[in-house]
């Protein structure tokens, strides 16, 4: 019983400390959404899109504690990444040169 209330507050503390980043996110963005996709047994990827257009991501160790995470944080989450959601994104010079790089020749990514 002891081990289960551990892994209990572990997984307290990681869903907390997450959603202290998302909250940091979304205020550094002037608000955020986000999208929980499962990645196996790596855990879960949050991403997050600000409402200026930034976006970033956060791996969590399990689905269930990216759920706390984006609920303890309170932002709105979506069930996929495409349509008006994924449309908010803005890419810069950055992300472009970074993605022609690994599609078509571009700049090496190393």
């Amino acid at each position: 019983m002891a081990d289960t209330q551990q892994v209990d507050a572990k997984a307290e503390r990681t869903a907390t400390r997450l959603a202290g980043r998302i909250s940091a996110f979304s205020k550094a963005h002037g608000g955020a959404e986000g999208q929980v996709a499962y990645l196996g047994q790596r855990g879960a990827r949050i991403v997050l899109v600000g409402d200026d257009g930034g976006w970033g991501d956060l791996v969590a160790p399990s689905y269930e504690i990216a759920e706390k995470a984006v609920q303890k944080a309170g932002i709105t989450v979506h069930e996929d990444f495409d349509g008006e959601f994924a449309a908010k994104v803005r890419t810069g010079p950055y992300e472009w040169s970074r993605m022609a790089g690994i599609q078509v020749g571009g700049p090496s990514n190393t």
